[in-house]
């Protein structure tokens, strides 16, 4: 399943509480945030689905993490950021013992995260692993 390709701009007070002193953001963050669902019903006249991007991590790798949700579009989106669980599915390959945690939150819709494919991100990670450097 393709990657849902919604984006939206994160509200100033969104990027302050990222951005505050004491969070664990090392970096400054983009202004605006890619859904990271798999395509979804997202239509405004009918039922729909939240967009849901991750924004950083919780204190420890199994404590919740901060998500942005929005749903609509235009200069006013509805929107929410906060802390949800980590989806509990696991992937486990018996062939390569291969153990994949979903990388999205409890009771996302749609597929687990391994279900996902982002062609964009596919092709920049496959150039930058077959050694090609922007210099030449």
């Amino acid at each position: 399943m393709l990657q849902c390709t919604a984006v939206t701009l994160l509200p100033p007070d969104t990027v302050l509480r990222l951005t505050a002193p004491g969070t664990d953001s090392p970096e400054d963050p983009e202004p605006y945030v890619l859904c990271e669902l798999g395509e979804h019903d997202s239509t405004p006249t009918g039922p729909h689905t939240e967009h849901a991007a991750y924004l950083r991590p919780g204190r420890t790798p199994d404590s919740p993490a901060l998500w942005f949700f929005w749903t609509g579009s235009g200069p006013e989106p509805t929107h929410r950021a906060e802390p949800a669980p980590w989806c509990p599915a696991v992937l486990r390959r018996l062939d390569s013992g291969l153990v994949r945690r979903c990388a999205l939150f409890d009771h996302h819709p749609a597929s687990h995260s391994w279900d996902v494919t982002d062609p964009l991100g596919d092709l920049i990670a496959e150039r930058l692993v077959s050694g090609d450097s922007p210099e030449g």
